[in-house]
């Protein structure tokens, strides 16, 4: 199990359509993915429960994952969440 603190930097946050192509890009790996914020937790594969986390521009997230892909999934949802507008 890895995890990895990464700062949202869309002026949307993680709302509507960049919260699909995150769970898309989530749901493209094996390993179980998780999106953290404070106290709240939610599977990263899950719209209702991303859109639930209420992520702003600015926010500090904490992905983490488990499984064979788990590296690979990180590095694939950083990407998505650092260039999404």
């Amino acid at each position: 199990m890895i995890s990895r603190d990464i700062v949202v930097k869309s002026n949307v946050g993680l709302h509507a359509r960049p919260a699909m192509f995150f769970i898309q890009k989530a749901n493209s790996y094996k390993s179980s993915i998780w999106i953290q914020v404070g106290d709240k937790r939610s599977s990263a594969k899950s719209l209702l429960g991303v859109l639930a986390m209420a992520i702003s521009e600015g926010t500090t997230i904490t992905l983490i994952a488990d499984g064979p892909d788990e590296t690979d999934a990180l590095n694939g949802l950083e990407e998505v969440v650092e260039t999404e507008e």
